[in-house]
């Protein structure tokens, strides 16, 4: 049998033209993944899929694309936007900006929460990004710090009365009000931490 190439298309000419290039013998048999059929056609109908706007992607999906929708409806979609899902803690690096730090706290009438914590320690490194998360819950109106005891004179650490880490204090009118010791579980830690602070709003 002579070998002949055909490009074959879902054409009514189909038929015809296989049975011309074998005339007088049954047609040759044509496995299905020998035919390469374009996924644009098939059978006179076409199968190219719509692809929907910008609005069509919004409003048809649920979950969160509803609840923009919903709150952008409502107003709130700005709001949403402002509100930060972490906030860094910001870094101490020395006694005289502690010392700052305190006074300017003082003078704004507002509580401090500082996180004494060591480099080498892992429970501190763990507790820190959880700790930027409870830091969201509160701003702007409290200001979370972090001290790194490595980096800053042993003086410091003293007069804050530091002696395990982690550590996490709540100081206003350049005082430790509390502290908590964390060593357990980071999810325990952040809850005692937000009991410290409610407690001391509430007081």
């Amino acid at each position: 049998m002579t070998s002949h190439s055909f490009h074959l298309r879902s054409s009514p000419s189909l038929k015809t033209s296989i049975n011309s290039n074998f005339p007088g013998k049954n047609s040759p048999c044509f496995s299905a993944p020998i035919l390469k059929i374009p996924s644009s056609s098939f059978g006179g109908f076409s199968l190219k899929r719509k692809t929907p706007g910008f609005d069509e992607k919004i409003n048809g999906f649920g979950g969160k694309f509803g609840i923009v929708s919903a709150w952008r409806e409502e107003g709130n979609l700005e709001e949403l936007d402002d509100a930060p899902l972490t906030v860094e803690l910001q870094q101490i690096c020395s006694e005289s900006q502690f010392d700052r730090v305190i006074a300017e706290a003082q003078q704004l009438e507002e509580s401090l929460i500082i996180l004494w914590m060591a480099s080498w320690c892992r429970k501190c490194i763990y507790l820190k990004p959880k700790l930027e998360k409870l830091a969201a819950d509160y701003y702007p109106r409290l200001r979370f710090y972090c001290v790194d005891v490595n980096t800053v004179p042993h003086n410091l650490v003293s007069r804050a009365g530091v002696t395990k880490m982690p550590t996490i204090q709540l100081w206003r009118d350049s005082k430790k009000q509390a502290e908590v010791i964390g060593g357990h579980k980071a999810y325990l830690v952040v809850n005692e931490v937000r009991q410290m602070i409610e407690n001391e709003c509430t007081s």
